[in-house]
């Protein structure tokens, strides 16, 4: 009886409603879902399993996932305070995350963002792949170890369209008395692919100059990747040079014909960005009392690959330019990713070939004091489930050391001060719920007393309602505090400076109440008990001492007395 009850595993996969609609359809649900939500499903049957882990929704999951914006800041030292690694996400909606990117270590350097996957490396470790969304990570030997003057720009992450590939490159230095010293020129770029056994050794034409490589940066696009390089003879006294990573072969491309420089302005920078999937040459000229600002008009060129030819045509014109451009990836659904000298990011609107920043809307994504101006990266990434399991028996592949990240002795303070923090938290939220036990408790007398026709209970009933007004959530509820990347430390700042001053709000109305309690000669009515914890709560203190800002850690001390 109970065997023909209970029906069988597969039946009931059989059976479910899901899997009884058309294929496209089902697929065409199962492409509106995050990656979170298909994590989940892929342990609901075995049908779901294959059909969200084959090879090709995956690859269609992707083209439809929304593009975000994702906000790096290396790891620093501000005021002799060390700073980790953070990211910020940014939405649809130009909205920043609150919480932390699991995957990024505090002392990773982000080299690149492909399909969902993220290119980091420490120093002192090995070169890390991560799954932006499942946390999955794969761990590679360097190229060269122990590289002086080794920078995040000097590395690279892309995918090839035509081989399916995912290929890490590494601009490899010229050495210096018998070592690789990543300082003036490179004649080597290494490259692995994903699943390869060891790192390959490509010579290129000549010798090529890393610091305009530092200077520039490196971007990726169609199976091929570009950098700027200097060229005496050509317009502007620079080339892209550009490596097919498939062909492993280099070309030249000549700039746009250059504009007649301005001499009040100082020398002319240059950047190569992406832009839409385009190749972008980024520049304009300095001023001249300060190096790093940028002065006059910052013009965008964009290259125009066709079968026929390549030709370049300027995308936009921008007066009064932001003083630094980030990278790879700055312009992001026509606006523009700005850091200015206030300490803020900002989304500048682009609403034409021709634009002054000052007069376009923008939208203030975030304030990243006290971290140094110019040492943001900017790009363009999605959530996938694009899996690294298929190439983790490479040889090359590395276990984590075991101790590194967080684990370090020297982030033991930073650690300690966001335990702090979360500590602080927990306790003015059980406080709340202390306090507000007391004002229910004298609610209910007051009630009685209104009841009995008491003129003074009414206004200390309506002063007590009130303070019920803002019952804060189940102490239970809260979440870690270390989950938050330091937008979200900044804002929980915030909420705390606000809570504390509702708190000592409703303990001024507590106290009144009592007091006009006290006056009627009513106070046996609430009891000893009542008056204990009352007295206990109007004895409390809090002293907030804010030791640095945005990323909102707060040393505080809760003293009773």
């Amino acid at each position: 009886m109970a065997s023909e009850e209970i029906k069988s595993k597969k039946q009931r996969n059989d059976e479910c409603i899901i899997n009884c609609l058309p294929e496209d359809l089902i697929e065409r649900i199962f492409l509106r879902l995050p990656v979170s939500t298909l994590l989940r499903c892929v342990s609901v049957c075995k049908h779901w399993h294959n059909f969200i882990r084959d090879p090709q929704f995956v690859v269609s999951h992707l083209q439809c996932a929304p593009r975000d914006v994702l906000l790096f800041f290396q790891q620093e030292s501000v005021s002799g305070e060390p700073y980790p690694s953070d990211a910020i996400l940014i939405d649809e909606a130009w909205s920043p995350s609150t919480c932390a990117v699991p995957v990024i270590g505090p002392d990773d350097f982000l080299f690149g963002s492909c399909n969902g996957l993220l290119g980091l490396y420490t120093k002192t470790s090995t070169i890390k792949v991560a799954n932006l969304a499942t946390g999955e990570c794969l761990h590679l030997e360097k190229p060269a170890k122990n590289v002086k003057g080794d920078h995040f720009s000097f590395y690279s992450f892309a995918f090839h369209p035509v081989t399916k590939e995912y290929k890490i490159t590494h601009f490899l230095g010229d050495c210096v008395e018998g070592r690789p010293h990543n300082k003036d020129r490179f004649s080597t770029i290494q490259v692995y692919t994903l699943g390869d056994e060891k790192w390959k050794d490509i010579r290129t034409p000549e010798a090529l100059s890393l610091i305009s490589v530092r200077n520039s940066g490196v971007v990726n696009v169609d199976g091929k990747m570009y950098w700027l390089t200097e060229e005496m003879l050509s317009s502007w006294q620079h080339a892209v040079m550009s490596f097919d990573l498939w062909e492993e072969s280099f070309a030249m491309i000549q700039l746009p014909a250059a504009c007649e420089d301005h001499d009040y302005f100082g020398p002319r920078k240059f950047w190569i960005r992406d832009i839409d999937g385009k190749i972008c040459i980024v520049t304009a000229q300095t001023s001249r009392y300060g190096p790093k600002a940028l002065a006059g008009e910052l013009q965008i060129w964009t290259l125009d690959n066709t079968v026929e030819q390549q030709r370049w045509s300027q995308k936009y014109n921008i007066k009064n330019p932001p003083n630094y451009i980030p990278g790879p990836h700055f312009v992001h659904r026509d606006r523009i990713l700005a850091q200015l000298c206030s300490d803020n990011v900002y989304a500048y609107e682009l609403f034409g070939e021709n634009c002054d920043v000052n007069l376009c809307k923008g939208v203030n994504l975030l304030d990243f004091s006290p971290r140094k101006p110019y040492n943001m990266q900017s790009y363009i990434c999605v959530k996938s489930h694009v899996r690294l399991d298929v190439y983790k028996k490479a040889g090359i592949v590395r276990r984590p050391k075991q101790l590194e990240g967080w684990q370090l002795k020297k982030w033991e303070t930073w650690k300690c001060r966001l335990s702090k923090l979360a500590d602080l938290q927990c306790r003015m939220h059980k406080f709340e719920h202390h306090l507000l036990e007391v004002a229910e408790t004298m609610g209910k007398r007051c009630q009685f007393l209104k009841d009995k026709q008491h003129n003074i209970a009414e206004h200390v009933l309506t002063e007590l309602k009130q303070v019920l007004q803002h019952k804060p959530d189940n102490p239970d509820q809260l979440r870690s505090i270390r989950r938050l990347n330091w937008v979200g430390y900044s804002q929980a700042q915030q909420k705390l400076e606000v809570r504390l001053s509702k708190t000592e709000d409703m303990m001024k109305v507590v106290e009144q109440a009592q007091d006009m309690l006290d006056q009627v000669n009513l106070h046996w009515l609430i009891g000893s008990y009542l008056t204990s914890k009352l007295s206990m709560f109007s004895a409390t203190t809090f002293q907030f001492s804010f030791l640095f800002w945005p990323a909102g850690l707060i040393c505080c001390s809760y003293d009773a007395y």
